[in-house]
């Protein structure tokens, strides 16, 4: 990480539930503690709120203490409009339309980077290429698509 530079990340559905999970427990939590000391700003959606309303009760009560480090983006006109075209270029089915649609809130809010524990359909590398050509050939420019380990 450069000095100084605050980076906004995209935190996706699966990093917050990954604070309880033991594969993913570790660098989930950093992520954060790096949110905590003003390392890093947090960005989330409705989306990630909605999709975390039927989590087990820990995952949600840990997102509400802690919701204060995220500021929340809207899901506007343009998220939708980049996450049909991701669909139409069938990046991902219309089944794994929401993990299009983060990616989509991601790429139109300008984030550093979007970080999931996704790999079948975010962290992929096939996926990630075909997600950063859209972006690019939709005017908008390169979106890191990470894991927490490389944060």
């Amino acid at each position: 990480m450069l000095k100084n530079k605050i980076y906004k990340i995209y935190l996706d559905t699966s990093v917050i539930g990954g604070v309880f999970d033991v594969e993913f427990n570790r660098e989930s939590n950093h992520i954060f503690d790096l949110a905590k000391n003003n390392q890093i700003k947090l960005i989330t959606s409705q989306l990630v709120l909605d999709e975390l309303k039927n989590a087990p009760k820990l995952v949600r009560d840990f997102l509400n203490i802690n919701l204060y480090l995220f500021d929340k983006v809207d899901i506007g006109e343009q998220a939708i409009e980049m996450m049909n075209r991701y669909l139409s270029a069938k990046i991902v089915t219309v089944k794994s339309r929401n993990d299009a649609l983060h990616v989509a809130i991601a790429t139109v809010s300008r984030v550093d980077a979007i970080v999931s524990w996704n790999f079948k359909h975010i962290v992929k590398l096939e996926k990630m290429k075909k997600y950063v050509s859209c972006n690019l050939e939709s005017g908008y420019g390169f979106l890191q698509i990470i894991t927490p380990k490389e944060v």
